[in-house]
């Protein structure tokens, strides 16, 4: 269910509690003069706190606190005992993990990391202090997050070698270059019966948490929660996103007018990963934003989708 755990250079491993599981993150501190506050980070579904790694350090660079987590059921966090991997879960292990810092954060979520941090401050406008939506917005392109619970599905039954886990990312990600060593796949990967598995527990892509009726209720929530935003605000999209289409990025920024918005050329849903120095230079001017206490809606860029 779990490994061992293992320290991204910089940072230290620490464990967490989150709601009725342990959660492992990654805890960066401020690298220079600065003390800017706490910031959470929030992966997306099948992934771990790893892909988060060159933007953690950059924010501990500009002064900021960083906790990188594993989501319930990722990476070397605890899987649940029930299987419950709805949105409530996921959002009651963020209040949990925000009930230990000494002030509220800033909440920057990928896809499914995204949808949590977005519900949780919809809800709770003392949770977070900002709020970073990464190519996740309420309504999503059912092709996209199909693509993505196939992929989630189909190594279920393990892969004979790290080729062969190679094989499945780049068809997944055909605009991403292929690794030339498969090796730096093995922090996603654990070794049982002569085979490699994703670290994820299957029942995350169960029909628990896929079905349309689902989903559909999901969005709705999502939307109210985006009415209710009382934080600084930014979405960002990837422009080739399969996930995040141009009218779900104006619908959150109707239903959240102050908030910022960037879009980054030539990336997919995984905008973070795909353009880390475009994504993460848009990120550091609207944390410096949040940082001196900006009001909502100042000072962002000009390009709407």
């Amino acid at each position: 269910m779990t490994a061992g755990v293992r320290d991204e250079p910089g940072s230290r491993t620490v464990h967490l509690d989150g709601d009725g599981v342990r959660l492992a993150a990654d805890r960066w501190e401020p690298t220079g003069p600065d003390r800017r506050g706490a910031v959470v980070l929030l992966h997306g579904g099948g992934q771990t706190r790893h892909s988060w790694r060159h933007t953690a350090r950059r924010l501990a660079a500009a002064g900021w606190t960083v906790l990188a987590l594993d989501l319930r059921g990722h990476g070397d966090s605890e899987w649940s005992p029930d299987g419950d991997y709805t949105l409530d879960a996921h959002v009651a292990d963020l209040r949990s993990v925000t009930g230990t810092l000494d002030k509220p954060p800033v909440l920057i979520g990928a896809s499914l990391g995204g949808m949590t941090s977005l519900l949780a401050s919809g809800t709770d406008p003392c949770l977070a202090r900002g709020l970073v939506l990464v190519d996740v917005t309420p309504t999503t392109e059912r092709a996209g997050t199909s693509a993505v619970t196939r992929f989630m599905r189909a190594g279920q039954e393990g892969f004979p070698s790290l080729e062969a886990v190679a094989d499945a990312v780049a068809a997944y990600n055909p605009h991403r270059p292929r690794p030339r060593d498969p090796r730096g796949l093995l922090k996603n990967l654990r070794r049982r019966a002569g085979r490699w598995y994703w670290h994820w527990d299957p029942r995350l892509v169960d029909e628990r948490q896929t079905a349309p009726e689902t989903l559909s209720a999901n969005e709705r929530r999502a939307r109210a929660a985006a009415r209710d935003l009382a934080v600084p605000t930014m979405l960002v999209r990837g422009a080739g996103s399969d996930v995040v289409s141009p009218a779900g990025a104006r619908e959150l920024l109707e239903l959240v007018p102050d908030a910022w918005y960037v879009e980054v050329d030539g990336t997919g849903h995984m905008v973070a990963g795909d353009d880390n120095d475009v994504f993460t230079g848009s990120l550091l001017d609207f944390m410096e934003h949040v940082a001196v206490g900006a009001a909502a809606g100042t000072g962002r860029p000009e390009g709407r989708p």
